[in-house]
């Protein structure tokens, strides 16, 4: 039997790993801080769990003894992490080790942490200029240390000469994920709020990275190793609209999007860019790497844990007419009593897109259409978006507030 360890189980792409290969007949192992936190599908399918602390060497290597089939680390953040783990990893027959796309820069030097927002010429290849990698005493959770740590993190992998496979995700979402952006409109779609504005007119593209098809690509790795970087995001780039139509259909959401104007101050989301970021995944898909699916499919993943159950697993449980209801204590709760007395009831369709000043057409079903006027900005021109949203008006966390962009 194969046997995997997997450093940072509990996570999105570390849960997804863990879950894949024991499904797959696979000896799993994974660590953590707390045990409560390793999500019960995979108890079910086998996984162990140790309370290992990542800077615990001696711990992980008296895990790793024998040698494991994969060694995954999740938690490299500097590249002392890597350093002090390298007697474990050449026990390892395949080690991955996660980065970020964070690392990537444009001709200019920025990256997604800066102050000056990137703009890259097209899809980004593993090839394409990284910054420099942290020195000294640098926080890798800070907004400015984070690319820096990462990009430290991978000189230490190639510098150590093993066959190690270095994946560069983008904009990670998935079930167990830490930072579950979906919320941003989850959250007010169960409150049944009848708007949600999207900034520059939705059109923003920041490419996803469902942490199911990182598994795939892991496992792919994992029976092929080598000293590589690797790009993982999902097959398709959807737009800032198609996200929240996404969740629409599966919560049942039968507001309205706005797509506002590019000048207008309102409508941030955690998906708004200046000029898209999309991740050339050519180099995975060499190897043999099949994605699961679109990401804006799996998205409907982190909705379901979010909530609890898929939208027709809801609706059971309430019976026709009861209003919705969260079952995971801690998560989000929908409402105890319809959104508003005084609406009258609402049709189960996914939400319409429309316009400002544009009235809504009552009584269309089926999936959202837009109704933006004019064509599109070019692909690879967007114009910027103001960042702050009115209270009570889809008020999301701005550049400025965010920590670092992973």
């Amino acid at each position: 039997m194969m046997r995997a360890l997997v450093l940072g189980g509990t996570g999105a792409i570390g849960g997804a790993a863990a879950l894949r290969l024991a499904q797959r007949g696979w000896d799993v192992e994974v660590t953590g801080r707390d045990a409560s936190r390793l999500p019960p599908e995979l108890t079910a399918a086998g996984v162990r769990f140790h309370r290992v602390d990542r800077g615990d060497t001696e711990g992980i290597g008296r895990l790793a003894d024998g040698g494991p089939d994969l060694l995954l680390d999740v938690l490299a953040y500097t590249a002392s992490d890597v350093r002090s783990l390298v007697p474990v990893m050449r026990d390892a027959g395949s080690v991955v080790v996660i980065s970020s796309r964070a690392v990537y820069t444009d001709a200019h030097g920025n990256h997604v942490n800066s102050d000056e927002p990137p703009r890259f010429a097209g899809p980004i290849r593993e090839d394409h200029p990284t910054v420099p990698p942290a020195t000294g005493d640098v926080d890798p959770f800070s907004r400015e240390g984070y690319a820096p740590s990462k990009a430290a993190v991978e000189r230490a992998v190639l510098d150590s000469g093993l066959p190690v496979t270095v994946i560069r995700p983008s904009k990670v979402h998935g079930r167990w994920a830490r930072n579950p952006r979906t919320r941003a409109f989850v959250a007010p779609m169960l409150r049944r709020e009848p708007t949600l504005r999207l900034a520059d007119r939705g059109m923003s593209v920041d490419h996803l990275t469902a942490a199911s098809n990182t598994a795939a690509l892991i496992e792919v790795v994992a029976g092929r190793p080598g000293a590589r970087i690797l790009n993982s995001a999902d097959p398709d780039t959807p737009t800032a609209a198609d996200i929240p139509t996404a969740i629409a259909l599966e919560l049942s959401w039968d507001g309205e999007l706005e797509l506002l104007e590019p000048h207008v101050t309102a409508g941030d989301h955690p998906w708004l860019t200046r000029y898209p970021i999309v991740l050339d995944i050519s180099a995975a898909t060499s190897l043999g790497y099949q994605p699961v699916g679109l990401g804006v499919d799996l998205l409907r993943e982190e909705v379901r844990w979010l909530v609890g159950g898929s939208a027709a697993d809801r609706a059971q449980q309430r019976g026709p007419g009861s209003p919705a209801q969260a079952d995971h204590p801690g998560r989000l709760t929908r409402p105890g009593r319809p959104s508003r007395a005084a609406d009258p009831p609402r049709p189960t369709t996914p939400g319409r897109l429309t316009r400002p000043g544009r009235p809504s057409r009552g009584g269309q079903g089926g999936r959202p259409r837009a109704s933006a006027p004019g064509g599109p900005p070019s692909r690879w021109d967007r114009r910027p978006a103001a960042p702050a949203a009115p209270p009570g008006r889809c008020a999301l966390p701005t550049r400025g507030q965010r920590s670092a962009v992973l």
